[in-house]
């Protein structure tokens, strides 16, 4: 057999046993020999052969010893990730010939060596390709979206524009999520990036490439490369991977074969870096083996240690990513201690002959990146699909490998063994401590303590000579008493206060003269005084006859017993702590701790087996911080963050591959210094010629988009100025006043509108006639005017004025320091009360009433014109710098804002109460974003945060529901009206539920997520499945980016009384609704 028959032959063998592993990990079987039967049966395709698997009626057969060692070999390839790399240094003890098993793999690799010989592409690779197809396609539908839609790019390009050095996001190209989680993890790796930005292709195949391999990776590495310059120096805040992944595509020809998860898609990236890596590795490489720096990252090996009657083998493996089960284990340790020991493993360290059989597995080299990829899928063969493992798996940020080197064996072993003792010893601690946590015979089980403790309190209690049921008189009425008895009516009593016996002596005759009144009231159902005893029995049952002696003996007995009790409780449990500490540190000393690795990069997926999103938290050392990538999104994090969204059983959330760093290996994660100056490369200093020339073009190209965005943006500045200027002067002749104006248009991030700039008097203190609006506004001026007359014997304009302005200010001061119910806001009342709340100044108080007082429709009179004058003339004689008059127009307009804000949100409420959800909407969303504006200056410029997000949130609920349930009618009008809410309307508001994370928002998303993600797996036409496909990664994506939004709604025009009085009959409806949170 020639050298490249043997390369060959490897290959197939590895691509074999992948097919074999997806099978067992989707379907749960472990024969080896029915998993090889179903791929036979269906030539290779995985997906008839888990139809064969699933649909097999008979029982599987179990596997006996001599099966096991003769596939443990085989089995141990689960984690071979590198082709032409894998050490093939295998030693058989037995000797034996190939079995039927080994036969059955060479005549299922035929066909699929035969391909490989002719195009150099493998089945698996293949397989990708449809899932490629469908994202590029995913590309092409989202180009064809109007900018309304969330997930489209901004038109304004400063809203794309990177700021500082900030990290380059990537844009999700449609259902493309999962690269930009790796391609960011790797990115991130230094060492990684300088690697692929310094590749040049082999000389040799510039011309002409000799095979497929070579035609695909050449241009998939020159599109990294420019994709990483991108992330390195370009000016945009994120940049678009399309070119890379048609490249992807284009590699591979159309299959029917099923998608493959994700971790396949990075088996293969590696893979393919490794090959072109490896072609320059030769090239460069005269007379000695080459070195492929990929291998030399993120490739390591380990040691197969195994037995079998007695007969020992060893066989050393290469991996890549290293697979690990979640279920069934709590943290990243019990994995791997389960995954380095297979089968029983007693043997292979005793110096008896045994016929157990197992194998252990030691790390004899680790890579300087350490991935594991953590399987949280499984098959379930009741439903017929795959389903997500949502369990909780922790995970350490620094984790030491010593325990699993070959070099400390035997020290593991001891170790090992060590625990396995003290875990039995707790087992049964434990099972007595639950003796005395859970004790009786019945059903129901208390604490032993507790037990003790109550029947010293019934033998303690007062013993009674009665029966509980002999003095109940069966014609009182229903609370156990008798008119009679009622206590006499005390304005001092408590309402639910028991009566001490003597009052119904002598002293309680005169009361029941009015014999029939009370017993009316006896009538009245009092929850909290009907149910009471009569005073003269006990609240709790008695013994009925106890001696001193025996009361004496018998507390002493419990009393003594709940001691000790107590006691032993506090000592299982102080013993079963001790156990865990021990457990805890029995790796932690020095020796054990030689081998640390630091948590990179945490890739996490949320969602459902069948559908989800994946994002990155990956660690800045140079901040200090974690960083979340979520496709073009990138912002500072938490570990705290990090554990709620990577752990899992929290949400649909979990990670679903570790990326560890080598921590005595700074390269990794240093950055490149200049070799003449010594300074740190960064930027566009990092990049080679060619690079640096791509990004310029780039970005050159970015800044013409944002030279036209400001022309476009300047010319519709004038066109609006001109228009302006001319509305002006045709408005000028007829009318110098203003209307309320609502809010204009924002984005729903932005602050809560400005409507004016010009310095005048507020529109709710003057207007052109006393009619309407602000006709109370006058009515309270001219009472503080005629308060003022009547109270002053002077009569001149100027001291009216000031009397009148200190009773008008000490009657709103009384309305801002009431404690009013919630429908009765004084601040709607008049802007005084939401300055004097807010702490205003002096100076915008005072000017504010002088304000009031210079309205001209208060010359009604001569006294009341009188009075306007001065006022008016008060005003013009403050200077400038006595009032800042942009610090006055800020805080009326602040006030607008309120106004405006109260304006939606009780037409939201309204709307809300009429169960018109989908008109509410806009309402509820727009007045908490400006309530929440409000409320970052102080916390009484806006209303009640909670309630607001409480309608918010419910109306986004409901909503969800009509839409499932129109979903669920399968009727297209109402299918497609389903869809449409949710598209329109529902998804563009989660990114605002996430934002805040809040945990009922939170909450809210996830229910709304899991109602559509239920029905996945269920049986529905063809094109309702498809609609559900398109729909779902839209509701899934967690990007909290808002791009474009609807337009606030136009604001209906209410005077102050009637906005008072909508306002007031609103909150008490409100207030009358159940609904938690409020």
């Amino acid at each position: 057999m020639t050298v490249e028959q043997n390369v060959l032959q490897q290959h197939s063998q590895k691509h074999q046993q992948t097919l074999l592993n997806q099978l067992r990990e989707v379907t749960g079987t472990t024969d080896i020999q029915l998993l090889q039967q179903a791929l036979q049966v269906s030539n290779g395709d995985v997906a008839e052969a888990v139809a064969f698997l699933t649909e097999k009626n008979s029982k599987v057969p179990q596997q006996d010893e001599t099966t096991y060692y003769q596939t443990s070999q085989v089995a141990s390839d689960r984690y071979i990730s590198v082709g032409s790399q894998a050490d093939t240094n295998v030693i058989d003890l037995t000797g034996d010939d190939k079995d039927d098993l080994q036969r059955a793999i060479a005549l299922s690799l035929e066909e699929s060596s035969r391909a490989f010989r002719e195009t150099g592409i493998t089945d698996e690779e293949q397989a990708i390709s449809r899932v490629l197809e469908a994202s590029i396609a995913e590309n092409k539908a989202s180009l064809k979206r109007t900018h309304t839609e969330v997930w489209s790019d901004s038109p304004n390009p400063y809203d794309r524009k990177r700021i500082d050095s900030c990290p380059v996001g990537l844009k999700n190209v449609g259902n493309t999520c999962w690269f930009s989680a790796v391609i960011q993890s790797l990115f991130n790796l230094l060492e990684f990036q300088r690697l692929v930005l310094n590749y040049s292709p082999p000389a040799r195949v510039l011309d002409l490439p000799r095979n497929q391999k070579e035609h695909r990776n050449l241009p998939f590495m020159q599109e990294l490369r420019n994709l990483f310059s991108l992330m390195v120096g370009s000016k945009r805040k994120y940049v678009d991977p399309s070119r890379a992944v048609e490249i992807l595509k284009d590699a591979f020809k159309s299959s029917e074969s099923q998608q493959q998860d994700v971790s396949e898609f990075t088996h293969k990236l590696l893979d393919w870096l490794e090959d072109a890596f490896q072609m320059k590795a030769e090239e460069d490489s005269v007379g000695e083996k080459p070195k492929n720096p990929m291998v030399e990252l993120f490739y390591g090996r380990f040691l197969a240690v195994g037995v079998l009657e007695g007969k020992k083998f060893e066989n050393t493996e290469m991996f890549g990513q290293y697979p690990l089960q979640v279920n069934g284990f709590k943290d990243l340790h019990e994995c791997l201690e389960a995954a380095m020991v297979e089968g029983e493993i007693e043997s292979l360290h005793s110096a008896e002959n045994s016929a157990r059989s197992g194998q252990e597995h030691w790390f004899t080299e680790l890579p300087p990146v350490l991935t594991f990829e953590l399987s949280r899928f499984e098959f379930n063969q009741a439903l017929g699909r795959p389903e997500k493992i949502h369990n909780k798996l922790e995970f350490p940020s620094m984790l030491y490998m010593d325990r699993y080197m070959d070099r400390n064996r035997e020290i593991t072993r001891i170790k090992r063994e060590e625990i396995r003792r003290l875990k039995e010893h707790l087992t049964v601690l434990q099972q007595r401590l639950e003796r005395y946590l859970s004790y009786g015979s019945g059903p129901k089980r208390f604490p032993l303590a507790d037990v003790l403790q109550y029947a010293m309190e019934f033998a303690s209690s007062k013993p009674v000579c009665t029966s509980p049921v002999e003095d109940i008189d069966t014609s009182a009425p229903p609370g156990g008493t008798t008119g009679q008895q009622l206590p006499p009516p005390s304005s001092t009593a408590e309402p639910d206060s028991v009566p001490p016996p003597e009052s119904s002596g002598p002293a309680s005759a005169p009361a029941a003269a009015p014999l029939a009144a009370q017993q009316q009231r006896v009538s009245v159902h009092k929850p909290f005084t009907q149910s009471r005893l009569p005073p003269d029995l006990p609240m709790h049952p008695a013994p009925r006859h106890i001696t001193e002696e025996e009361l004496r003996v018998l507390e002493g007995c419990l009393h003594r017993w709940r001691s000790e009790v107590e006691n032993d409780t506090r000592d299982l449990q102080g013993s079963i702590t001790r156990i865990h500490r021990t457990i805890e540190l029995m790796y932690s000393d020095k020796s054990m701790m030689q081998v640390p690795y630091r948590l990179h990069a945490v890739l996490v997926h949320e969602g459902q087996a069948n559908a989800g999103h994946y994002w990155a938290y990956i660690y800045d050392p140079h901040q200090r911080c974690w960083m979340k990538y979520n496709d073009i999104s990138v912002t500072k994090s938490s570990w705290e963050e990090l554990v709620r969204d990577s752990f899992g059983g929290y949400r649909n959330a979990s990670a679903y591959c570790l990326m560890y760093i080598n921590d005595k290996k700074p390269f990794l994660i240093e950055e490149e210094f200049d070799k003449e100056t010594g300074q740190i490369l960064s930027g566009m200093d990092k990049l080679p010629p060619d690079l640096k020339q791509y990004v310029k073009e780039d970005n050159e190209q970015f800044d013409k988009e944002i030279e036209e965005w400001d022309a476009m943006q300047a010319r519709k500045a004038q066109q609006e100025k001109l228009a302006l200027a001319a509305a002006a002067a045709s408005a000028a002749p007829s009318s110098t006043s203003t209307s309320t104006s609502s809010p204009q248009p924002m984005s729903i991030e932005s602050s809560p509108p400005d409507n004016s700039v010009v310095q005048q008097d507020p529109e709710y203190l003057e207007q052109p006639s006393p009619t309407g609006d602000f006709k109370h506004l006058q009515e309270d001026t001219e009472r503080a005017i005629s308060r003022a007359a009547a109270e002053q014997e002077d009569r001149s304009p100027e001291v009216l004025l000031n009397a009148a302005i200190k009773l008008e200010y000490a009657r709103l001061l009384r309305f801002a320091q009431e404690d009013t119910p919630p429908e009765l806001d004084y601040r709607l009342h008049h802007v005084i009360v939401y300055f004097i709340q807010n702490e205003a100044p002096k100076k915008i108080l005072e000017r504010t009433l002088l304000t009031q007082f210079a309205d001209r429709n208060l010359a009604f009179d001569e006294r009341c014109k009188s009075i306007m004058q001065v006022a008016r003339a008060k005003l013009d004689l403050i200077k400038p710098e006595e009032v800042n008059m942009d610090e006055y127009e800020m805080w009326h307009q602040d006030y607008r804002n309120f106004r405006e804000t109260t304006v939606l949100m009780v037409t939201g409420l309204e709307l809300f109460q009429k169960s018109n959800y989908v008109e509410a909407l806009m309402y509820l969303i727009y007045s908490y974003q400006y309530n929440r504006e409000l409320l970052l200056k102080g916390l009484y410029r806006g209303h009640d945060e909670e309630l607001l997000g409480y309608h918010r949130r419910e109306c986004l609920l409901k909503l969800n529901e009509q839409a499932a349930a129109m979903f669920e009618s399968g009727e297209e009008p109402e299918v497609s009206t389903g869809l449409g809410i949710m598209n329109e309307l529902v998804v563009p508001c989660i990114p605002l539920l996430l934002a805040q994370e809040a945990e009922k928002d939170l909450l809210a998303v996830e229910d709304m997520r899991n109602r559509w993600c239920s029905y996945l797996g269920q049986e529905m036409e063809a094109n309702l499945q498809e609609k559900l496909t398109d729909f779902l990664p839209k509701l899934l994506d967690c990007s909290t980016e808002i791009k474009s939004f609807h337009d606030p709604p136009k604001l209906p025009s209410y005077s102050t009384l009637e906005l008072c009085e909508r306002f007031g009959r609103i909150m008490a409806a409100v207030g009358r609704a159940p609904g938690e949170g409020r």
